[in-house]
């Protein structure tokens, strides 16, 4: 899925999800090749708007060699965002800040929840003698239960 209907897809999950009023929502995608250019294959681009979630993700995340990089929510990137054609685009307008944007773009239907976006377009798979698939999971569970 490109990425411009991946984070529409997205957007409509975290919307349902607040049916159930979490105390957290963590989502997890490939969602932007721009993380690949900004972070390589070496960490993890994360974006959330609480700073404890963070600490704790990234504590995890630290704990099994699976390290994350705080990724910038401000108005300079969610003001990228402004469409002459509709509320918003979900696409930013040139090459640069491509997963801030997509970050910010998500940040705008969960602005009420303590809410961490896990980036992991470049780290999903690793190549080499250390291949394994889906290495946020560890992550995420570490966090939720520890």
């Amino acid at each position: 899925i490109p990425m411009q209907k991946g984070v529409l897809i997205l957007c409509d999950a975290l919307t349902y999800c607040q049916k159930f009023n979490p105390e957290v929502i963590i989502d997890v995608a490939t969602l932007t090749g721009a993380v690949i250019i900004a972070l390589g294959n070496h960490h993890s681009g994360i974006m959330t708007n609480n700073k404890n979630l963070f600490t704790d993700l990234n504590n995890a995340g630290n704990d099994i060699s699976d390290t994350i990089w705080q990724l910038p929510l401000g108005d300079e990137y969610d003001e990228l965002l402004k469409s002459n054609f509709a509320d918003m685009a979900n696409i930013s307008s040139g090459r640069g800040a491509g997963t801030v944007t997509a970050g910010c773009f998500l940040a705008r239907f969960v602005k009420d929840y303590n809410w961490a976006h896990l980036d992991i377009a470049g780290t999903a798979w690793l190549t080499g003698a250390k291949k394994r698939r889906y290495r946020k999971t560890s992550t995420i569970i570490d966090t939720i239960y520890y």
